[in-house]
């Protein structure tokens, strides 16, 4: 049985046989019975690689520790909030930090923390790097290569044209950072886009 610890670009956990191409956390949110009870614990939310120095992760959700979270890709952890951690992932959070102008993990994590909690903006779709996530319909969309992509647990469903106008779900913080070229060493996007 699967458990709530997926991410969608929206941040939020759902429950999905899927498990994706990045790894991550935002503290200790599951009880003993490894049931979620928090949505984030703290302003420190990371993405990392699946694997790091032969590192197993066979629970996602020890008791006593943090909750093991799963991404699609790094465009999907970064519009949830997420940024490289600063262990598995060293050069490219020195790269996305470097990029934010954040003089440490402390203000970037407060940075993205805020516009998490922050309303969201609606920006021309064109406009967007690739790599952001807008919302049409209600459902999170990816810009890609001039196009928009639906998001989906296991991949990228439809495609549409990237016009017209829409709410942006990645923070502005990661907006930059996309739009500066940035791309890290684990896939930005998933390779399942029919």
């Amino acid at each position: 049985m699967p458990l709530q610890n997926r991410v969608t670009p929206l941040g939020e956990l759902i429950e999905t046989p899927e498990r994706g191409l990045v790894y991550g956390n935002r503290g200790r949110l599951h009880d003993e019975s490894r049931r979620i009870r928090r949505s984030y614990d703290g302003r420190r939310w990371i993405a990392c690689r699946l694997e790091f120095r032969g590192r197993r992760r066979p629970d996602p959700m020890p008791p006593g520790r943090y909750t093991g979270l799963f991404f699609l890709d790094d465009a999907t952890a970064l519009a949830a909030g997420h940024r490289p951690c600063a262990e598995c992932r060293n050069a490219d959070y020195r790269g996305f930090l470097a990029l934010t102008g954040a003089a440490g993990a402390d203000e970037l994590d407060r940075r993205l923390h805020e516009e998490r909690l922050g309303p969201k903006l609606e920006r021309d779709v064109g406009s967007l790097p690739d790599g952001a996530f807008v919302l049409l319909d209600g459902a999170p969309w990816l810009v890609l290569d001039g196009e928009l992509l639906r998001w989906t647990p296991g991949g990228y469903a439809e495609r549409r044209r990237a016009t017209g106008r829409a709410t942006v779900v990645t923070p502005a913080t990661s907006l930059h950072v996309l739009a500066s070229g940035w791309t890290g060493t684990v896939p930005l996007v998933h390779h399942n886009r029919r």
